[in-house]
């Protein structure tokens, strides 16, 4: 990708030093990256790299420099071309947005620290189309003061160079630069001088006597510029001269911080600068403007990690407890100092990493690149049930695959949790100029997959999705039916109106031959084609996080058991008897646990608890908003499984783990006979003693089945990967 990164300046600072981490990272990776900043000493550093820099008064906010600075920007803009353009600070992100919409340029941000919210400050501020924050408690920050989608952040780190920040950087040539003497304990600082940034530099130079009765002979090594150094740098010079020796070096801006930070023997700081000095593996006191940490160790690991090393919300730093923590921290054993460096060091390696740190900003840039092209999808999404989630998730994940240059926005019932759970653009599906909008812009719509051409559910919900389809034809965009059950239509008249639209979309997959026997009955006379359901591509969670959730759900690793899902339906009392007894024979005859799974909480949950309590045997359940992914792995370790909810026998079938299933709709008698799987019996007339048998013949039969499964699950798999590429053809057909 072509990356342009707007900043303020790249003097000595910890977001300074994030941005010419994270840049080098990215052009080692292969990108091409350019900078706009007001300069600064980092300046040669990047260009050495290979990165671009160009010149722009970003650091002020007069009237009169930026719109200097806006100038630069818009001929920078022009020149540079790029994938996405990313600022960094408040100033840059304000004159970046205005340009990246005009120019219809994917724009991000990252925000680094908290800014003042107060008057019309609020208003200087463009978080982008998406957000980096560099700690949770930021994140929380941008939510709670500018009104921010979650789903639009991304929580990043601070990520290090641990080879440029290593035990094996040596301190020499700075400490005979600035004259100190290697055999007495030195103290090193590193921090922007500004005012808002100081506070600690300033109490350890007011500190130097008492810091040299308390550790004989310290000397301080500071680094830093900005605009309180020549302050800070007097009132050194005042304490050196009655003090009697040179106590106190000040640097000024540098950018060989992996050697100050060598040099000492103990570091004092926050932020990317203590991450930097674990790095070397040195003992660290965190302590900035903020507030104070102290020494770190492991027992501070989660306190620090939620305020990202910046100390916010803690005590402010005192400085008789600055002068206590570095006292006792030299007098420590030299055994337990190495201890704490190499903690500090192994915790920048397990969560640090400045690899880790570019790929989160890549992400984010593949969430807003513009891409060739875009299509909306319409389903039943963002009512938080399992089934349909797995089909968002499973169709956008295919298409990905597939191809980079195709976009997605869904149309949900919850866009905030449809884009923070599955990173795709979303709107409200009832808003009707916003839907409208959306198809006017896309380039083709995708209608499923699901049973959304039926009226079981309601004429209502039928004539909802056909009314979407219907106006991606009349705006003249391509329609493809993707991976659709259909039916049952029961009524005339739905039945002449499916007929309509089907015939006139431009591509049509169905994921059953029953849906296509459905459509013939209808009269339709175009070609369709009976690929799979989507969900035959998802992948389950690993083994780590299935064993949690087993866990959580009561069941001891390796127990033997069976999945059950049922859904809130008008089924008489002799269902749920039945289906209670069918429960306690599995249990008693093959020893399987039971355990309920819950698709759609809110509406499987009572009723998972009216079987329960119709039950002899104990029972489980797993009662927590699990993803699809999440179910999946769970069913993958089930031996068996007994489903009313047609989306838990496609997740059995895709983990190739046999079923029965509990019909209550004839899609759920359609599938079962695609997937050449037995029926425990009708809910309308259930059969208890017969659902028994039925399990029992499939228990017999055990092995015969699972190996029909596994080949049958492989086919489907395979025949799903067919939706997206007739999709690709027909999106480059429509070009």
């Amino acid at each position: 990708m072509k990356i342009l990164m707007a900043t303020m300046g790249l003097d000595i600072g910890g977001a300074e030093t994030h941005i010419v981490e994270l840049a080098k990272e990215l052009k080692s990776e292969g990108h091409d990256v350019a900078i706009v900043s007001n300069g600064g000493v980092y300046v040669p550093e990047i260009e050495a790299a290979g990165i671009r820099h160009h010149q722009a008064p970003l650091h002020r906010r007069s009237v009169r420099d930026m719109r200097r600075a806006r100038s630069v920007l818009r001929r920078v803009l022009r020149e540079e071309r790029p994938d996405v353009v990313h600022a960094h600070a408040r100033i840059p992100a304000f004159l970046c947005g205005s340009l990246c919409r005009r120019m219809k340029l994917p724009f991000v941000t990252t925000a680094h620290w908290v800014f003042d919210t107060s008057g019309a400050l609020r208003y200087l501020t463009d978080w982008g189309e998406r957000t980096v924050a560099v700690s949770d408690d930021i994140k929380e920050y941008l939510i709670r003061e500018y009104g921010l989608p979650a789903g639009h952040i991304s929580v990043t780190i601070n990520g290090i160079d641990t080879g440029k920040f290593s035990p094996e950087i040596s301190g020499e040539r700075v400490v005979r630069e600035f004259g100190l003497d290697p055999d007495r304990p030195i103290l090193s600082y590193v921090s922007r001088m500004d005012e808002d940034r100081a506070l600690v530099a300033g109490q350890l130079i007011e500190l130097a006597p008492e810091l040299d009765k308390a550790v004989p002979g310290i000397q301080l090594l500071i680094a830093g510029g900005g605009n309180v150094f020549d302050k800070l740098k007097v009132r050194s010079e005042e304490i050196n001269r009655r003090m009697g020796r040179p106590c106190i070096a000040m640097t000024g801006p540098r950018t060989d911080i992996n050697e100050i930070v060598a040099a000492g023997d103990l570091f004092v700081g926050v932020s990317r600068a203590a991450l930097e000095a674990m790095a070397v593996g040195k003992p660290v006191i965190v302590a900035g403007n903020e507030g104070y940490h102290g020494l770190f160790g492991p027992d501070k690991l989660a306190e620090a990690q939620a305020g990202n090393f910046c100390c916010r919300g803690l005590p402010m730093s005192d400085p008789k407890t600055l002068l206590d923590d570095v006292a006792a921290a030299f007098a420590l054993p030299q055994e337990e100092k190495e201890r704490l460096g190499a903690y500090g060091r192994q915790v920048i390696f397990d969560h640090y990493s400045v690899r880790r740190m570019a790929a989160d900003c890549l992400a984010m840039y593949d969430q807003v690149r513009r891409r060739k092209f875009n299509v909306v999808m319409s389903g039943y999404y963002g009512f938080g049930n399992a089934g349909d989630d797995a089909i968002l998730e499973s169709i956008h994940q295919a298409i990905r695959a597939a191809s980079g240059d195709v976009s997605v926005t869904v149309l949900s019932n919850d866009p905030d949790q449809t884009r923070g759970q599955y990173g795709v653009e979303a709107i409200p599906r009832f808003r009707v100029w916003r839907v409208c909008r959306a198809l006017r812009r896309c380039d083709a719509l995708l209608s499923g997959g699901g049973s959304l051409l039926q009226d079981a559910t309601s004429t209502r919900s039928l004539l909802y999705y056909l009314s979407v389809i219907r106006c991606a034809q009349l705006l003249r965009k391509p329609v493809m039916l993707y991976a659709n059950g259909i039916g049952p239509v029961r009524r005339p008249a739905n039945r002449r109106r499916v007929k309509r639209v089907v015939e006139r979309a431009s591509l049509v997959t169905l994921r059953d031959h029953a849906s296509a026997r459905e459509l013939e009955a209808m009269g339709v006379t175009r070609p369709v084609q009976v690929t799979a359901d989507p969900v035959f591509r998802l992948e389950p969670v690993g083994a780590e996080r299935t064993a949690e959730l087993l866990t959580a759900a009561g069941l001891e690793p390796g127990e033997a058991f069976a999945a059950v899902s049922v859904r809130n339906w008008p089924a008489g009392e002799g269902f749920w008897t039945g289906l209670a007894r069918l429960c306690d024979h599995l249990r008693r005859a093959y020893g399987l646990n039971i355990l309920f799974l819950l698709m759609q909480p809110e509406r499987d949950r009572e009723v998972t608890a009216r079987v329960r309590a119709l039950m002899d045997e104990p029972a489980h359940v797993l009662d927590l908003s699990a993803t699809p992914r999440e179910l999946m792995g769970v069913l993958g370790q089930s031996r068996l499984c007994v489903a009313m909810r047609l989306h838990t026998l496609i997740f059995a079938a895709r983990m190739a783990v046999p079923a029965l299933g509990l019909v209550y709709d004839p899609k759920v008698a359609s599938y079962l006979e695609e997937l050449d799987l037995p029926a425990a019996g009708n809910v309308e007339d259930f059969d208890g003693p017969e659902a028994i048998r039925r399990a029992v013949a499939l228990m017999a039969d055990y092995d015969h089945v699972l190996a029909r499964l596994r080949d049958k699950s492989a086919q489907l798999a395979q025949a799903a990967g067919e939706n997206e590429r007739l999709l690709l053809e027909l999106l480059e057909g429509k070009k």
